[in-house]
Formats: C-alpha cells, structure tokens, sequence
C-alpha cells in the first residue's frame, strides 16, 4: 500500500506552486504513526556490505575535529564506537530494502527521474555531519529518535569551507531557524539552504529523500558526448557569406552568428533533447550492479506471458517515458532507449513507470522489450 503525505492545510500542489525550489517547509506529523521498515541493526549491517556505500563521521567535542570512514565496515566496528557523536550513512537504501517503496511512492507528485535515493542516517546523541548545505531538493523524514535541525540563509560553491577537515563544514554558522523533528515530521529544504541537523539523544534515525539534479555543466557535457557519438565529421563550422576583413585577426560579429547558428540546430531539436534527458537522467546509480542473472530469450518470456505473469520493477531501477507522438513513445530504462509503436508496450511502458509493475500480454514488440529489460536487470517477472 502506497504511503500518503498528511499535508494538513497544505496539498501537493500548493507544496509545488509555493514551496518547492523556493523556501524551506516544515511538516508537521507528515506520515502519522510512522515505523520504520528497518531497524538499526539492520542498517549497520548494509553498512558491512561490500556494494553497499556508507560513511561513519565521528566528532571530538572537545576540539570540533571530524573523522571520516568509508565502508563496508567490520561487523564489530559500531560496537567499538566510543563516548565521541557519531553518525552513520548509508546510500541508495531503497535499492537493497523493497519495503521503503511505498514510502517512496509518496512522492510521485514530484517526477520519479528527478528522484535520486533514499539515504539513512543513524545517530549518537549529538551526532551529525555539521553545518552545510546541499545542490538538490531533500526531504528529511524523522524515523526514530529526535534531530534538532537549524537551517537558513543560501550558500554556494564560492561560499567558505572549513579548513582541515574530510567533511564539507561551513566554517561560520548562523541559524535562523530551528526545530525539533520527532517520528513521522518531515523537513524539506530547497537547493544550497544551510542546514545543520544534531541528534538529540540516542537512537536518532533520519530518512533523507534526494532529488537529482544535474549541472549546467553536466548538462552542457552530456549533451555534447551524447552529440559527439553521433554527428558525422563531415559536418563543420562553414562561411560562405565571408567578406574581406578589415583586421585579420578579428572575430568578428557574423563568425558568433554561424556558430550559434550551427548550435541552435541542435539545441531546437526537441527529440533530440528528449533523448538526451532521457538517458541521462535514468543513468543507473551503481552501473557496475546493473544486468540480470539470467539469459532470458523472447521465447522464455512468451512462455511467461501465457501462463499471466507480471513484470516488476526491480529495487534501483530508473525508468522514465517521453511521448513522441500518440503512437511513438520512447521509453528509457537505466540509461538505454526502446522505441515503442505497438499499443500493448506503449501501455505496459506507462504502466510500469507509474505503478512499478504491468502485466505481460502476448504482444511481439512488448516480449522483445521485456526481454531487453529483464536481461539489463531493470525488472524481474513474477507468476
């Protein structure tokens, strides 16, 4: 059963039309009784795991210095921490724990390709990473314990660091908000707000729900690479408008003309575009987990359609759909591209993108493109 956000006076879209990328909101009681799916134990031991990234920060109150490990830790590693704060974070937890979907699909008001993954931090009593801010929309759900979160003012990469140290601290702090976060409240904080969260006693565990969102940097380079493997050598910077200059040497006005002339091309062409993004921004998280355990042929999975199975979405997939046209849909599954005519896989593909599951049908296009998912490991079948 999909959770649901208790808004209170507010609703998704006054969330959307008022706060999102615009100013923080706090959300009070926002999964009422909320449990977590996963205790802290559990969460040590995703930390002990090979594929599993974490990180254990630890601070000396006396001098303010900060200690920063990198996982898979020991198993007897937490059970050494001392009387220091420490905190304990682990990515990408939705891929490996089926049971925060639900919670995850509560925020299917936001586009799911702008979600990146859920992290969870655990955390001594006064254990945090310290002040600094983030480049993405989060939302920050309290799961046990008490945080006290301060926030306010926005900062950026010109903003200053604190020296020394092998976490990013903003080295001079001034909060102009504060709260105290119990299970089931909720923070969001819009990109490069300061915050600073603290855990207030033992036993604080915070779920944070991140949101991708590429560089104008990235953007630029991606466009570009993806251009790259595809324009022919043969298509080049060309004048033939070109007049006797007065300085040879000169750049002149008409020469930024072509050039913009010869980018424009690229950048109005929506399908392109839409390609682009598309591929980007289902680029799987951990591409060296991604593919399936099985060599699965389009007879195997006709077989399947006709005893009624059903294609689930598996943990850490990223799928996203751009709509061509009313029979051309391009679906993009952990950074490839299928191109779908047929109506049964242009319905399966909205399907799974919005449920997380679709069932089979004995359709050509849609078995061929099953196959291909099943054996990139971007979904598993189920009788």
């Amino acid at each position: 059963m999909i959770a649901e956000i208790n808004w209170g006076d507010l609703s998704a879209e006054r969330f959307l039309s008022e706060y999102w990328q615009k100013k923080p909101l706090l959300i009070r009681n926002a999964f009422p009784d909320f449990e977590p799916c996963i205790s802290a134990d559990e969460l040590a031991g995703l930390a002990c795991e090979e594929d599993i990234e974490s990180r254990l920060i630890e601070t000396d109150p006396n001098n303010g210095d900060w200690s920063l490990e990198h996982g898979p830790f020991a198993e007897d590693r937490f059970a050494s921490l001392g009387a220091k704060p420490w905190t304990l974070l682990v990515q990408a937890v939705d891929h490996w724990v089926p049971e925060v979907a639900p919670l995850m699909q509560a925020f299917d008001f936001i586009p799911s390709w702008r979600r990146d993954d859920l992290m969870i931090s655990y955390a001594s009593d006064g254990g945090g990473v310290g002040p600094h801010y983030d480049n993405y929309d989060v939302f920050l759900l309290q799961a046990e314990g008490v945080r006290r979160w301060e926030f306010g003012g926005l900062y950026g990469e010109d903003s200053p660091r604190r020296e020394n140290t092998p976490v990013m601290i903003l080295p001079v702090w001034h909060a102009e908000e504060s709260f105290d976060l119990h299970p089931g409240d909720m923070l969001y904080l819009p990109p490069r707000v300061g915050h600073n969260g603290v855990g207030m006693g033992d036993g604080c565990m915070t779920w944070s729900i991140g949101f991708r969102a590429p560089s104008h940097a990235e953007i630029l380079q991606g466009l570009s690479s993806h251009l790259n493997d595809s324009l022919s050598s043969d298509l080049r910077y060309e004048d033939p408008d070109l007049s006797i200059p007065d300085n040879p040497g000169e750049i002149d006005a008409q020469a930024i003309q072509r050039v913009r002339k010869a980018l424009s091309q690229y950048l109005n062409d929506d399908a392109l575009l839409a390609n682009w993004l598309g591929r980007a921004m289902t680029d799987p998280k951990y591409p060296d987990l991604a593919g399936g355990d099985h060599d699965w042929t389009q007879a195997e999975v006709d077989e399947q359609s006709a005893e009624g199975a059903t294609v689930y979405l598996n943990e850490g997939a990223r799928l996203a759909f751009h709509r061509f046209s009313e029979d051309h849909l391009v679906l993009f599954a952990d950074g490839q591209s299928h191109d779908l005519y047929a109506p049964a896989a242009i319905t399966f593909a909205c399907e799974i993108c919005a449920q997380g599951q679709a069932n089979l049908s004995p359709e050509t296009e849609l078995s061929a493109l099953v196959t291909s998912l099943l054996n990139q490991g971007s979904v598993y079948l189920e009788d």
